[in-house]
């Protein structure tokens, strides 16, 4: 009964370009955590809001709403300032806006037939790309603002992928990542890699960009199942993560190693010979950590991988992530917080435990509960 009421109060949940926050929007209006201490950091009650894009962890976040009242309109961009309360700017669209995506140079504002690449300094329009039908807002830009590649379906029927370099303002490349619809994608922290899955579920492809090359295939299962999220770790980690939730409620953790990437002579020229669905069986791996039990089965779920940073180095500054060590992050739309707790080991081996679990909709410290994972 709790879930269902958290799943209709939900109506956003996601993690900023670091994965050091959460945003969540409500019926009620929108709150902001800190990952690290689950603890509400920001939060404004004035309404249904459908959209809480942060800029990492500064005081600038876009906001859409989810009324039927003017300053709530679906069709209405509100970028604000938390630190003075300030509204910065309200930008209207023809239609309703279904995602907004932000870097330290530009902001994407995605309708379900055009997107609209802003300038962030000046929060002028730069290029408006024509689209396929995206009536979920399907997208995923870079975090990094060197490497500032957008990722956009490209086919109703097929999982074709469009990445489009945000910063010279020219399409890169066309991926054709899966024969059906896309259902999920994620950038890379380095912009460097872009994370597919589709409709069917069973496989996650990962590409170089903007080489537009297969890097990394990995198998999720053998049954169809809907993935709900993707998220790569830091690129700083080695091996760097890739995580994936699902609506069996289960999570699964991949490597992103360099024995993905050098396949046996034998394996490729299988895969070469092969139609696609048979070489996925000859060159995909699987995760090395399955999570049962993560979130509820059917309940949707956004997930992020982060490290651990160790306290201080011997100069007074904070060290480099711990390359061996990892945390992964679940809001569900039933209104939980999970912190899961990753040892990698060598090959397919590593541990897990569940640090933490915190309720999103009550600011209440008791609703905090340790447990481990078994």
């Amino acid at each position: 009964m709790n879930e269902a009421l958290g799943s209709r109060r939900i109506l956003y949940l996601g993690f900023n370009q670091d994965h050091s926050c959460l945003a969540i929007g409500t019926k009620d209006g929108y709150k902001i955590f800190n990952c690290d201490t689950c603890s509400c950091c920001y939060e404004r009650s004035e309404g249904a809001i459908s959209v809480v894009e942060m800029l990492f962890s500064s005081s600038l976040i876009a906001v859409v709403g989810a009324g039927e009242q003017p300053a709530l309109s679906p069709r209405r961009l509100s970028v604000f300032n938390t630190s003075t309360g300030v509204n910065l700017a309200e930008l209207n669209f023809v239609s309703s806006i279904l995602a907004v995506c932000m870097n330290r140079k530009r902001m994407v504002v995605v309708l379900e037939r055009k997107t609209y690449i802003h300038d962030l300094a000046q929060l002028t329009v730069l290029d408006t790309i024509d689209t396929i039908s995206n009536p979920r807002g399907l997208c995923a830009l870079s975090p990094n603002q060197e490497n500032c590649y957008l990722a956009l379906p490209a086919s109703a029927t097929s999982g074709s992928v469009l990445v489009y370099d945000t910063l010279d303002l020219h399409a890169l490349c066309q991926i054709q990542a899966h024969r059906s619809p896309l259902a999920a994608m994620a950038v890379s922290g380095d912009g460097l890699f872009l994370a597919t899955a589709s409709q069917q579920g069973t496989v996650i492809r990962v590409h170089c960009i903007p080489q537009a090359s297969k890097a990394f295939t990995f198998r999720r299962g053998t049954y169809p199942v809907p993935i709900y999220s993707l998220s790569f770790g830091p690129p700083s980690q080695s091996p760097q993560l890739l995580a994936a939730t699902c609506a069996s409620g289960t999570i699964h953790v991949f490597k992103l190693g360099s024995n993905s990437r050098c396949r046996t002579a034998a394996a490729g020229l299988l895969a070469s010979v092969m139609p696609d669905s048979m070489s996925d069986i000859v060159d995909s791996e699987r995760c090395f950590i399955t999570i049962r039990n993560g979130s509820p089965p059917g309940i949707r779920s956004h997930c992020a991988v982060a490290g651990y940073v160790d306290d201080l180095s011997d100069d007074g500054i904070p060290s480099n992530s711990m390359t061996n060590r990892a945390r992964i992050y679940v809001a569900t739309a039933s209104g939980y917080f999970h912190e899961w707790s990753l040892v990698v080991g060598p090959g397919r081996e590593g541990t897990c435990s569940l640090e933490r679990e915190c309720a999103l909709l009550s600011s209440a410290s008791d609703d905090e509960i340790s447990a481990q994972f078994v």
